[in-house]
Order: C-alpha cells, then sequence, then structure tokens
C-alpha cells in the first residue's frame, strides 16, 4: 500500500495515511492504517508532524472520504519526507 497524503484548502495542515506494520506478534490490530498530522509552515520545507494515530481501516477510510468532502486535496509533494529505509 502506498502512502496518501492530504492538504487542506489553506495548504497550512497535511494528514498522511499509510499502513500500520506492528512488530509485536500479539497485536489484533494487524489490519490498520497509521495516520500521521502535521502543520506546513512553509512550502519549501519540511512540515512538523504533530503525532499520529492508529485506527482501523474502515475507520481510516470514513475519515479520509471526510476530509476529502471538506476540500482536502491528495498531493505527492511530502512524500519524500516521509520514506522509511525501505521505501
Amino acid at each position: 500500500m502506498e502512502k496518501f497524503t492530504l492538504i487542506n484548502k489553506a495548504r497550512s495542515r497535511i494528514k498522511v495515511f499509510e499502513r500500520f506494520e506492528d512488530s509485536s506478534k500479539n497485536s489484533s490490530l494487524i489490519n490498520a492504517i497509521l495516520i500521521s498530522y502535521g502543520c506546513v509552515f512553509k512550502r519549501s520545507s519540511k512540515p512538523v508532524i504533530k503525532g499520529s494515530r492508529v485506527e482501523s481501516i474502515e475507520e481510516a477510510r470514513n475519515e479520509y472520504k471526510k476530509l476529502l468532502e471538506e476540500g482536502w486535496e491528495k498531493t505527492y509533494r511530502f512524500n519524500s519526507y516521509f520514506k522509511k529505509n525501505g521505501d
């Protein structure tokens, strides 16, 4: 699954949706999405991530859909900042 990054109309806030990979074997959240959220202070700088949370796939889809309805847009501008070593 690829990462999906949304940015608000004012271009000041972002949310990143990606698969949650839990390293513990006893986790019941195998099919979950990590949602990271942050602020963009300057277009040319790295966004500041304020936090993240893990949601079920269904809850993450509902939030993604709601954000699109509110006018948030999909963007690829910040994806390079969120790459992991294995990507």
